[in-house]
């Protein structure tokens, strides 16, 4: 499954509406909104698609936010943070106001992939588990299994699809393969 990842549309209809067709010739089959829509009147915008979207620290009416969420035949507002599996790959997302919740979610070993927003840059990082070395296994798999572990854990920031302060960009992400990669509006 390929899964489109946004955050920070901030009000930016044109360019959420590039993005979303962007996403639709990429074959995408489900988005992430890392949060940051702003107005309400943003949501709409997103009808049709599966989505899946959090807070963000700019998203002034929560609840006609989540009105217009619930408007939509196939989306769920997860509050602030989203903890689910998708297609196989577990999944956590929050917007990132605090990069010590980042950074514990990225190391934590319980997740395939952590989405945050917030800073307007983009991130494609991988982070490997200290426990797991690749060659030089530390503990074998049976010890990931048990405690159920990802070896490896994925985190994408798609930056800004609104463009403040730099390139406007999202994210895609191959649920099958764990490829990611940021792509440009421009």
């Amino acid at each position: 499954m390929i899964i489109g990842i946004v955050s920070d549309t901030h009000d930016h209809i044109v360019n959420t509406k590039l993005a979303l067709s962007m996403l639709r010739n990429l074959r995408a089959e489900c988005i992430l909104h890392a949060g940051d829509f702003c107005a309400p009147f943003m949501v709409p915008l997103f009808e049709g698609w599966p989505l899946h979207a959090v807070f963000g620290n700019n998203d002034g009416d929560h609840f006609r936010i989540q009105q217009k969420m619930q408007s939509l035949e196939k989306a769920q507002l997860h509050g602030e943070f989203m903890d689910m599996e998708i297609a196989g790959r577990r999944i956590a997302m929050y917007h990132g106001t605090q990069p010590g919740i980042t950074d514990a979610l990225v190391r934590s070993g319980t997740y395939d992939l952590v989405v945050t927003g917030h800073t307007h840059e983009a991130v494609n990082q991988s982070y490997t588990h200290p426990l797991y070395t690749g060659e030089d296994v530390v503990l074998d798999d049976v010890f990931f299994e048990r405690y159920s572990l990802k070896k490896k854990t994925l985190h994408i920031n798609p930056g800004t699809v609104n463009g403040l302060g730099g390139t406007a960009t999202f994210a895609l992400y191959d649920a099958l393969t764990g490829y990611a990669e940021i792509v440009g509006l421009d």
